[in-house]
């Protein structure tokens, strides 16, 4: 492959393994063509907020699913949709997007959303970066939505990770509050499906809105969006077999089509940086291992310190004891040892429990009901879907957590410690 070079030595002017490097960013929306699987959630998303194309009033909507189910990529598509269409009927709609993990307070995401509609319009007034209150930005809001759009569409991805859902509020009860005239339809993501619960009564009841969710994509699936991404890279580069691998871990692992483009993503930088022309199947297999501690990572960042360390427990019982499975209780009981090691209290049982179902559900962990016999009843097993070393050193990345023991000090201890609970003095 020739190389070409550029005025500065230090630079390449061709990139040997990327072509279209953009189509692996995770913020990328395909073309339509490039969206596989997600037919009748494009369909059900549609739905909930089609009307705004006829100058009707649209239906908030919250979609649930694992990370990388498609949620954003489905959303921002049809909300982009549906802005086209409304246009096409000669009415003017905006479509607005807040990544809440980062917009997590209620000012920092109406600063987004009216910065956004500044940006999207003519309008002249000074917004502030910062000294003001968030009713101010409201006033913004509000003042560029009745001079500029009859409709707008609001995408709030990873609502759960604001500190308040007080703006939901505002926003489906602003026409009956007589702050706008604009129709204004949201659409909230998480993966967390217990977050309608938190809601306050009053906003439920005022944002009124349909639950969506969103399953995991098969292997099958996955193959065909990876090989919707081979064009990303330089003709020939892909070995033979390296997509079907990529999808088979994705979809052994967790179905997360936005994880399987990250580790093609790595193995393609892992081929980069060791000099190598092809990106083969072992790339993938160092990429995966790679993408699936930060995927853990990801997933524990905003959670509690007891979800990690429930996680940790039950990742510690599988390296000591040689068994894949663990009851509640057997979790539980090394817990409360790993608390005592980084002088945490310790929660309940029952809270143990909820800390595991919420990890089952972001697919961390599976957990099966299963009966014990006359004397025992039935109960819940827990096992990890990833490998333990991998919650082991995600968990440890937290810097209150790094005393806790590595993965190797654990392996160290053998079965002999399947009975018992571990001797965490010793790694103290």
């Amino acid at each position: 492959m020739a190389e070409q070079t550029s005025g500065d030595p230090l630079f390449r002017s061709h990139d040997p393994i990327f072509n279209r490097k953009e189509l692996l960013h995770v913020g990328h929306v395909p073309d339509e063509d490039r969206i596989v699987g997600r037919d009748d959630e494009i369909q059900s998303v549609a739905a909930e907020v089609g009307a705004i194309t006829r100058g009707d009033p649209p239906n908030n909507v919250m979609i649930y699913g694992k990370t990388g189910t498609g949620k954003s990529l489905i959303s921002r598509h049809v909300a982009t949709r549906a802005k086209d269409a409304a246009r096409g009927n000669e009415i003017d709609c905006a479509v607005l997007y807040v990544d809440c993990s980062e917009a997590n307070t209620e000012t920092r995401a109406t600063r987004q959303l009216a910065l956004s509609l500044k940006e999207q319009t003519g309008y002249q007034q000074n917004i502030p970066l910062r000294g003001v209150g968030t009713m101010e930005y409201y006033q913004h809001i509000w003042g560029i939505l009745e001079d500029c759009f009859d409709a707008v569409i609001v995408i709030l991805d990873e609502i759960d990770k604001l500190d308040n859902s007080n703006i939901l509020m505002q926003l489906s009860r602003a026409r009956e509050a007589q702050k706008t005239d604009t129709y204004i339809g949201v659409i909230g993501i998480s993966n967390k499906v217990q977050y309608r619960e938190t809601l306050d009564e009053r906003i439920d009841s005022s944002f009124g809105h349909r639950e969506l969710f969103f399953h995991p994509y098969d292997a099958s699936q996955l193959r065909e969006i990876m090989r919707n991404r081979e064009d990303a890279f330089q003709p020939d580069v892909l070995e033979a077999g390296t997509i079907e691998l990529c999808a088979a871990l994705a979809a052994k692992k967790h179905g997360d089509a936005r994880k399987a483009i990250e580790i093609l993503k790595e193995a393609g930088e892992l081929a980069r940086r060791t000099g190598s022309e092809t990106v083969s199947e072992a790339h993938i297999q160092q990429a995966q291992e790679v993408a699936e501690i930060n995927r853990i990572e990801e997933l524990t960042s905003g959670a509690t310190v007891h979800a990690k360390l429930a996680l940790y427990a039950l990742a510690s019982r599988i390296i000591t004891g040689g068994r894949e499975t663990y009851k509640t209780r057997e979790i539980y009981e090394r817990y409360v040892g790993i608390c005592d090691l980084v002088a945490n209290d310790p929660i309940t049982e029952n809270g143990l429990y909820r800390q595991l179902k919420e990890q089952a559900f972001l697919g961390v962990i599976e957990s099966e009901k299963t009966g014990g016999g006359r004397s025992q009843g039935s109960y819940l097993l827990h096992r990890l879907v990833t490998d333990p070393k991998h919650i082991v050193k995600a968990v440890r990345r937290d810097s209150s957590l790094e005393q806790l023991p590595t993965y190797d000090q654990l392996h160290e201890t053998g079965p002999s410690a399947t009975n018992r609970d571990l001797d965490l003095d010793s790694f103290a």
